[in-house]
């Protein structure tokens, strides 16, 4: 009953803002109508599969990649990524192996269920963070980021069927899929499991089909990361790919990586936990395909790690390298391609605007300046001498993001997976870098990139610009920090938290105070700091130890 009124009192304070697009939205829905997004002439032809390595994209512009949003109704263009991950849910005979970030599209859910039914054997591992009941997400929503509260909002009107701002348990049991899993009895558990509080981030987003198949996806099963927002009908969702992969030896990789966040009489592991992994390399018909899981240990050498890899692959490049990046803050790997630069290859890079130009984002190096954090400047920060103007950011519908994590050289290679190009990925997040070796499929992230980079905003934006004169007049004598040590969240000084991005010198002597009280265990231990939320958070993932 208590949830319920807090989904009830929550809904209500958002509704008279929500009240225009809800009623535009449930006209829609009460006609039985559907309209159409984005409608492009001349659009190309499909491009030939390869026979074991397919590729889709929820962006795809090829003639017959259309479909129909089942939640929203709309007639859009783009594969439908969901429809394929339900048909080979609906495919297997022994086994469903699901590890994803983050689910909440109830007819997967459904799917998993209606295949246990059947008996076959369905485990699922999420994230922590969305390994929650819609009643339970209610409750704290006034504590929440204004991040968390909008994909909050956007749950809710998903679950709320007939738009009439209150949740019923038919409504509940219908839509929401963390729900719908657990009624059910689908085995299930999250990266907490390990009797931590999860401190790095289960980033995976793959699954194994009967030990046959694999998909491997930049895309959570989520509606915002596949089809778009549902109280934003303008959104055509984050623009995301989908590999689906027929090999024996690949899947028996990912099962192994299952299995050991699964383990055996509650000896999960997660992150660090795991053992160190080596890259396997394993040929599939006409492709040379490479997979390495994350994390390492800051222990290793860099070169061994999987951003390691990247670099690696990076070196290769005798002609091109183009970029499709949600994030880019990995120094090593800006140095790397500053030398191809030098060397004359052609570097084209975008890279979602939320990250593209903060502060430690490594496109800024790439364009040649710097922004200053309080007037500290990033480890090793090398803005290059010789700059690119090919570097920028898609011009997505308003709401979508640029969740691609793929690098493609020599239009040959593609490197891929759930890993961002991160310290965090690297050192901390449960994360697989798939790098594939065959033309054919090439040519399909080939086709994603030149279709964003058609219509991308190129170069520094004016706030940009401005922001670094300002720098330039208010940072005399700025210091870029040498050291890319993480910062010890029980015995760094408080010019050191400073240093942090969003840590203000309040919030410094707050984590100050409650580390004196008792010693932070993990990155999701702050939250019991006052003014830090999961936003705040997820900005020091890979920035921080304790």
């Amino acid at each position: 009953m208590w949830a319920k009124m807090a989904i009830d009192k929550w809904r209500l304070k958002k509704i008279r803002t929500m009240g225009q697009l809800g009623f535009l939205l449930g006209t829609v829905f009460l006609l039985g109508g559907c309209h159409s997004l984005n409608v492009i002439p001349n659009r190309p032809q499909p491009l030939p599969q390869d026979q074991y390595i397919q590729v889709y994209f929820n962006h795809n512009q090829a003639q017959n990649s259309n479909y129909t949003d089942p939640y929203r109704q709309i007639n859009r263009q783009g594969d439908n990524l969901e429809q394929v991950i339900i048909d080979h849910i609906n495919s297997a005979k022994i086994s469903i192996d699901l590890a994803v970030q983050e689910l909440r599209l109830p007819a997967i859910a459904q799917a998993l269920v209606e295949r246990q039914q059947q008996g076959i054997k369905v485990r699922v591992i999420l994230e922590n963070i969305y390994n929650k009941p819609i009643n339970s997400l209610a409750k704290n929503q006034e504590q929440s980021s204004d991040r968390e509260q909008e994909r909050y909002q956007n749950l809710f009107d998903l679950v709320d069927i007939n738009r009439d701002g209150k949740l019923t348990p038919e409504e509940i049991a219908q839509r929401d899929a963390i729900t719908i899993l657990k009624k059910a009895g689908i085995p299930l558990i999250d990266d907490s499991a390990d009797r931590s509080k999860g401190s790095g981030l289960m980033h995976h987003k793959f699954m194994v089909i009967d030990n046959y198949t694999t998909l491997i996806s930049s895309a959570n099963y989520t509606l915002s990361d596949i089809h778009g927002d549902f109280s934003n009908t303008q959104t055509v969702g984050n623009a995301n790919h989908l590999l689906v992969i027929t090999n024996p030896p690949l899947a028996r990789a990912f099962q192994k990586e299952f299995n050991l966040m699964w383990g055996r009489e509650d000896q999960h592991k997660f992150g660090l936990d795991k053992p160190q992994r080596k890259p396997q390399t394993i040929l599939i018909g006409n492709s040379i395909l490479t997979v390495k899981f994350s994390p390492d240990s800051t222990a290793y050498p860099w070169a061994i790690t999987s951003n390691g890899l990247i670099g690696e692959t990076l070196n290769k490049a005798k002609k091109s390298v183009n970029l499709a990046l949600f994030v880019f803050t990995e120094q090593p790997l800006a140095n790397i391609l500053a030398q191809r630069h030098q060397k004359g290859i052609e570097i084209k890079a975008l890279i979602d605007p939320s990250f593209a130009f903060r502060y430690y984002s490594e496109g800024l190096d790439l364009l040649g300046v710097a922004l200053s954090n309080k007037c500290r400047y990033e480890p090793d920060n090398q803005p290059w001498q010789n700059p690119i103007n090919t570097l920028g950011v898609p011009d997505l519908a308003r709401g979508d993001k640029l969740h691609h994590k793929f690098g493609l050289i020599d239009d040959k290679i593609v490197i891929t997976g759930s890993h961002n190009w991160s310290r965090a990925a690297n050192h901390q997040n449960d994360e697989a870098l798939v790098i594939i070796d065959n033309p054919t499929v090439a040519a399909h992230f080939d086709r994603e990139f030149q279709y964003l980079y058609r219509t991308a905003k190129l170069g520094l934006p004016e706030t940009i610009k401005n922001r670094i004169e300002q720098d330039r007049k208010n940072c005399p004598q700025s210091v870029t920090i040498k050291s890319d040590r993480l910062i010890n969240l029980n015995t760094a000084t408080k010019e050191e938290l400073d240093s942090l991005p969003g840590i203000s010198g309040k919030l410094a002597e707050k984590i100050i105070a409650a580390r004196q009280q008792n010693p932070f265990t993990s990155l999701e231990d702050l939250d019991r700091v006052s003014g830090i939320g999961r936003g705040k958070i997820n900005k020091l993932q890979g920035k921080v130890s304790w």
